[in-house]
């Protein structure tokens, strides 16, 4: 488990149930980590293509968000040498990653119903 989570699993008696929902959405919760892992289900991404497909995120907000899912074992970060200078680097998810694409499908899917309920 990433260095974050520390403390997890040490739920009292009451709230047993709730712990790994907590564990979950502190895992994935956020205004960019559910993007980041809903792109990453359906192909391996470079950082500068991952920028470009979210509109609004910054360098600096987007690098902090991998680090931290690289660093729960979410997200893999591969770095190869291109040529004497340039790095190439890119991201896919986990297979513990893989496993929270079918959370991610079905918050899409609650929430394209709940505006559509809305409108």
């Amino acid at each position: 488990m990433g260095a974050q989570l520390k403390g997890y699993g040490a739920c009292s008696a009451e709230v047993k149930k709730a712990c790994p929902v907590e564990l979950t959405l502190k895992i994935i919760g956020g205004k960019w980590k559910g993007i980041i892992i809903n792109i990453l289900s359906e192909k391996d991404v470079r950082f500068n293509e991952l920028k470009r497909l979210i509109p609004g995120i910054t360098q600096r907000m987007l690098t902090l968000q991998l680090r931290e899912l690289e660093a729960d074992g979410i997200v893999n970060r591969k770095v190869e040498i291109e040529g004497s200078v340039n790095m190439k680097v890119e991201y896919s998810l986990t297979k513990q990653g893989k496993s929270l694409s079918p959370i991610i499908t079905s918050m899409k899917i609650w929430g394209d119903t709940y505006l559509n309920k809305k409108n």
